[in-house]
C-alpha cells in the first residue's frame, strides 16, 4: 500500500452530500479502507488537507469529483499532488468529460472512475492508487485512446494558454481583464482570443463561452 500499516485512509470530495454519504456507506463496510474525511468542494478539501498535514494525518487517497464549485477537480488535483506528493488522487467523472480527465491526469491524478461505477470498482481504484498504480475506467480509456489517435480538433487543438483564455472568455472577462489575469499584454490577449475563435471556427465570444460550458471547462450558470 502506502508503506503504512492499517487501512487505506480516504478523503471523499464532492459537492453533493448524498453522493458523499453513498460512497462513505459502501467504503465503510470494507476492512481495508477507512474514510478519513469529507469535503464539499476543492477549496474545502485544500483547507482540510492543510489542517490534516499539520497534524500529520494526511489521507492516503483523495477521491474527488471533477465538476465542483470554487476550486474544480482539475485545479484541486494539481494543488494536492503539488503540495502533498504522497497523497494520491482518483477522480470521478461523467462520460464525455475527456478534456477534464486528460487535464486531471496531466496534473497527477492516479486514476479515474465514472460516476456510475460500482462499489467494487471504487474500492479497486482507491487500493490501486494507494499502491501507486493507475486505475483507468475502460470506457473512458477507450475514448481517450481514440482522441489520441485522431488529430486534435476543437478544444483539443488549443494550447494550454489558449484553453486558459477560453475559460476566461467564458467567465465574461474582457481582453484587458484577461491580460491582467494572465500577466500578458492586452495585444497578446487579443491575439489569443482571435486564435481561439479561429481554431474553434467560431465568430463570437458568446459562442466560445457556450463551447467552454459544453466541454465542461466552466460550470453552467
Amino acid at each position: 500500500m502506502t508503506g503504512q500499516p492499517g487501512p487505506v485512509r480516504v478523503m471523499i470530495v464532492d459537492d453533493h452530500a448524498v453522493v458523499r454519504r453513498g460512497i462513505r456507506a459502501y467504503l465503510e463496510v470494507l476492512g481495508d479502507i477507512e474514510v478519513a474525511a469529507e469535503a464539499a468542494d476543492g477549496q474545502d478539501a485544500l483547507d482540510m488537507l492543510a489542517a490534516m498535514a499539520v497534524r500529520a494525518e494526511l489521507p492516503d487517497v483523495v477521491l474527488l469529483d471533477l465538476m465542483m464549485p470554487r476550486v474544480d477537480g482539475v485545479a484541486a488535483t494539481s494543488r494536492i499532488t503539488g503540495l502533498y506528493p504522497r497523497t494520491r488522487v482518483v477522480v470521478l467523472t461523467s462520460f464525455g468529460e475527456t478534456e477534464r480527465v486528460r487535464a486531471a491526469l496531466a496534473s497527477g491524478a492516479r486514476g479515474y472512475l465514472l460516476k456510475d461505477a460500482g462499489p467494487a470498482e471504487v474500492a479497486a481504484a482507491i487500493l490501486a492508487a494507494a499502491r501507486d498504480e493507475v486505475f483507468l475506467d475502460p470506457a473512458v480509456a477507450r475514448q481517450l485512446t481514440r482522441d489520441m489517435v485522431a488529430p486534435p480538433t476543437g478544444v483539443g487543438a488549443l494550447t494550454q494558454r489558449e484553453r486558459a483564455v477560453l475559460i476566461l472568455v467564458a467567465r465574461g472577462k474582457t481582453n484587458k481583464e484577461i491580460a491582467a489575469e494572465l500577466v500578458i499584454s492586452e495585444r497578446t490577449a487579443r491575439t489569443h482570443v482571435s486564435n481561439v475563435l479561429r481554431k474553434l471556427q467560431l465568430s463570437s465570444r458568446t459562442q466560445a463561452a457556450l463551447v467552454a460550458i459544453r466541454e465542461g471547462l466552466v460550470p453552467s450558470r
